[in-house]
């Protein structure tokens, strides 16, 4: 298309620390097959190492002109308004048909991705688009995937590194486009489809590409045209779960009341009495259509109640994770805050429960009927007793024990 050639595309690279990254750049470096490419590093810390290292490849003379080390910070939160300027001030030169951004290991490349739609024009209109993101690429180390990830045995650390590399990790699989999971000459057979199921089950969408010392071709890195922001946001595996359990979810995950669009009309939470009895509601087990998933035992589930948990209890349970679970989001609340609704998000051994807004049932009685009409969709699942307010969680991991996970959880519900 004659517009797009007119905006410079952007490929955003994450993956934790010693995926392979700045390998993989210096091979695209010295293959671009004709692209004039610029590189943004972003590493922590004063001294930029990753910088250095690229230049030394010898595909970067110029440290000033194509290389812009951004130190002191992270792209995704304190130097969002530093990479926005850099990447206008380096299209501006017009030397650059292409900018390739590294982001540092411990970045999560959602908010970097959304700094750079306001530079689309997506955003804020007052900004014209000059540049286009075409691939957010995640590198993934398949070594230390199958070691640390293998069974979740040794998930649960005390160190204060791993725990943003499993986090982070987990959040660059589920938001991208490609995978290159690089050192597969490092794993045998058995550990590469256990790696490759679990990718699948976190991030069904994204191409895989396997390598080895980073080299791939340079056509799967530049000017691919395979990133879609909303499909992007979408196709976590926690999200495809939620789809399968309910109706398709159109809104955004982070407002409750929307949240609650893909509720279903399951019979187990219907009402409250019948909750002892209740099942897990697994609804995405079939995940992936070769069965590796099922193979090497990744699965998925929804956990739903419509009764509050009791902090105290959950807080307990919650200290006692279950090693096979990787990733878990979703949506509850508490007997002691019945307005609020939470976020609830553990990936590795990081745990949050943030506030995300008021119930349609704490609303006053003119406000609450205006919000059901607004959202029939809510009003066709409102409980007699709990209006909207529910749990609902996604499990994601391997080998899980469904039932316990369940029971467990149901000893957790308030009286």
């Amino acid at each position: 298309m004659a517009n797009s050639k007119k905006l410079v595309p952007i490929t955003l690279l994450t993956g934790y620390l010693g995926a392979g990254k700045t390998t993989l750049i210096n091979h695209v470096l010295n293959n671009q097959e004709g692209y004039k490419c610029a590189v943004i590093v972003n590493d922590i810390g004063e001294v930029n190492i990753d910088a250095e290292l690229i230049q030394k490849g010898g595909t970067v003379t110029q440290k000033d002109d194509n290389l812009v080390p951004l130190s002191n910070g992270c792209i995704c939160c304190t130097l969002k308004v530093d990479l926005m300027n850099q990447i206008t001030e380096l299209i501006k030169t017009g030397k650059f048909d292409y900018i390739l951004i590294e982001a540092s290991g411990i970045c999560e490349p959602l908010p970097i991705a959304q700094s750079i739609s306001v530079l689309e024009g997506k955003a804020d209109r007052k900004y014209p688009p000059i540049c286009r993101l075409d691939n957010i690429v995640t590198v993934v180390d398949a070594l230390r995937m199958a070691t640390e990830f293998g069974c979740g045995d040794n998930l649960l650390k005390d160190n204060i590194d791993e725990e943003d590399i499993e986090n982070l990790l987990i959040q660059q699989i589920e938001f991208c486009s490609t995978i290159i999971l690089n050192k597969v000459d490092k794993v045998d057979s058995e550990q590469l489809g256990r790696v490759k199921a679990m990718i699948k089950v976190l991030q069904p969408k994204a191409r895989i590409i396997e390598a080895s010392f980073g080299k791939v071709a340079v056509s799967d890195i530049l000017d691919t045209g395979v990133y879609d922001f909303e499909e992007a946001v979408t196709s976590a595996g926690w999200a495809k779960a939620f789809e399968e359990a309910g109706k398709e979810d159109s809104e955004e995950h982070e407002h409750h009341h929307h949240h609650h669009d893909d509720d279903d009309d399951h019979d187990e939470h219907e009402h409250h009495h019948h909750e002892h009895g209740e099942h897990c509601h697994c609804g995405y087990c079939h995940n992936d259509e070769e069965g590796e998933a099922e193979e090497y035992g990744i699965g998925t589930f929804v956990y739903r109640r419509r009764r509050p948990f009791n902090k105290d209890r959950l807080q307990e349970w919650v200290g006692n994770w279950p090693k096979s679970v990787i990733r878990c989001k979703g949506m509850l609340w508490f007997s002691d805050d019945p307005e609020n609704a939470f976020v609830f998000e553990q990936a590795g051994v990081q745990i949050t429960a943030t506030g995300s807004g008021k119930w349609f049932a704490a609303a006053p009685e003119k406000e609450r009927k205006r919000l059901l009409k607004q959202y029939p969709e809510i009003a066709a699942d409102w409980d007699e007793k709990y209006g909207d307010r529910e749990i609902k969680l996604v499990f994601i991991g391997q080998k899980m024990d469904k039932q316990a996970i369940c029971d467990s959880l149901d000893k957790c519900l308030d009286d």
